[in-house]
């Protein structure tokens, strides 16, 4: 863990995570209520992992799907609510994109209903050329997504 200031760390070792607790915040979100515990651990043992930790305790996480050069997708982004309004997620989302694995990526995309502001503070923009992008999801996606 990295000490980002008094009491707040940052990590990016899957070990630090707290699976169930980002399981239980995720299946209470817009995004996330149809997964399962087991699809949900895939994920995470899938992608890069980003936590906050307020001491020993996680208040914040994040993840990102990539291949390290190219592009990289940010999803699930969230502060536990008795920790919002405080920056975290500014805290958060600076260690991401300066994380050395990551600085070099040519092009990142994520999707939000709610926090535009906060991403365009970090140079993200509503697509150009939304022609560009195409989907293709299987019955239960089309469940979860629509």
């Amino acid at each position: 863990m990295i000490k980002i200031k008094d009491g707040i760390y940052f990590s990016s070792s899957y070990d630090d995570m707290d699976i169930h607790m980002i399981y239980k915040f995720i299946k209470e979100s817009y995004w996330g209520k149809r997964r399962t515990f087991e699809e949900q651990k895939t994920a995470l043992e899938n992608t890069m992992n980003f936590g906050l930790f307020y001491k020993e305790k996680q208040i914040a996480f994040a993840r990102v799907m990539t291949d390290k050069v190219f592009f990289a997708y940010l999803l699930d982004v969230f502060v536990i609510d008795k920790e919002r309004g405080k920056g975290y997620s500014k805290v958060l989302l600076n260690q991401i994109l300066n994380f050395s694995e990551l600085k070099g990526i040519h092009k990142w995309m994520l999707a939000t209903k709610d926090a535009h502001n906060l991403y365009e503070k970090f140079g993200f923009e509503l697509i150009k050329s939304p022609k560009m992008l195409m989907e293709k999801m299987n019955d239960t996606a089309n469940e979860i997504y629509t």
